[in-house]
């Protein structure tokens, strides 16, 4: 089942929003910096019908009294950033709840995804869970 792209209110602007990084799609090795960096991939949408920018809701995984850390980390995923709500919404993408079956914290971040916006959440971004040896780069 899809969700629509809506923004749900209840989702606050200070909410951290979870971005799980796999390395083998989501980190590069960056010549020009000489360093190993989470690529801008990382913040591209799914593209599946109304697909989004895969989250998780940590206001919402804090009040099931789970550790996020441990929640958002899995042998594939080994490492997360984050980002504040309002940094989505001040580019114009919508926040929302997607549930699935074994995440009911799981939650989308809607919209075009211009290279403006990536570039802003690409800033927006700090370690959840630091993978070693990965820088994250400011645009």
């Amino acid at each position: 089942m899809t969700v629509n792209p809506y923004d749900d209110l209840k989702i606050f602007a200070d909410d951290l929003l979870i971005r799980r990084i796999d390395p083998k799609q989501h980190i590069i090795n960056d010549e020009n910096l000489g360093c190993l960096r989470i690529s801008s991939k990382a913040f591209h949408p799914s593209s599946e019908h109304n697909g989004g920018l895969s989250v998780d809701v940590k206001s919402l995984i804090d009040a099931a009294g789970i550790d996020p850390k441990l929640f958002v980390t899995n042998p594939k995923q080994i490492g997360s950033v984050a980002f504040k709500t309002g940094a989505a919404r001040a580019v114009e993408l919508k926040v929302g709840l997607d549930p699935e079956p074994d995440n009911p914290y799981h939650g989308q971040v809607w919209g075009k995804f211009s290279k403006p916006q990536e570039k802003a959440l690409m800033n927006a971004i700090e370690w959840f869970v630091e993978i070693p040896d990965v820088k994250i780069t400011k645009k």
